[in-house]
């Protein structure tokens, strides 16, 4: 089962905030990763990306050696850690956007203030370009609206440069 939770949060320390995810899905089975949200085009992206890491694991084709990482690693569109962690949470304020893979809910984050940060809008648009290495000719002739789908064009093309 996947689970997301999003919103907005102030993370003094990265590597608390990263400590925490490990503890939180330690105890409950889950696997969780952070991702900025505003680097994200949407719900079907993170979905899209979950969906190509679990079944990279099931195919024994995986690249990381942890889902959290696989995931990221699809989330970004890329088979370089260097890269892919350009996705991951920061010091200061974050559009946070959390996925967890397992049975358990996922909980015990309250600092997350609860907003609607995941969802394409065009405030995405310059970073998503950059991230995803996506051209304005690219955008001209897709047309701008289609830019989430040029996102997810770039997750599926991860498994044939694998």
């Amino acid at each position: 089962m996947i689970h997301i939770l999003e919103g907005k949060v102030s993370i003094d320390n990265v590597e608390e905030f990263l400590h925490k995810l490990k503890k939180i899905s330690i105890e409950n089975n889950l696997t969780i990763q952070a991702l900025d949200a505003d680097k994200i085009a949407g719900e079907e992206h993170i979905r899209f990306a979950v969906e190509k890491a679990l079944n990279s694991f099931r195919t024994g084709t995986a690249i990381a050696n942890d889902l959290s990482k696989e995931i990221m690693l699809y989330a970004a569109g890329t088979r370089q850690i260097s890269r892919a962690v350009k996705l991951g949470i920061h010091k200061g304020e974050n559009n946070i956007v959390l996925v967890a893979v397992g049975d358990a809910k996922l909980s015990g984050f309250d600092e997350i203030r609860h907003e609607h940060v995941l969802a394409y809008n065009k405030s995405k648009k310059e970073a998503l370009m950059k991230a995803f290495g996506i051209t304005n000719e690219e955008l001209e002739a897709a047309g701008e609206e289609k830019l989430p789908e040029l996102v997810l064009e770039r997750v599926a093309l991860v498994d044939v440069i694998k």
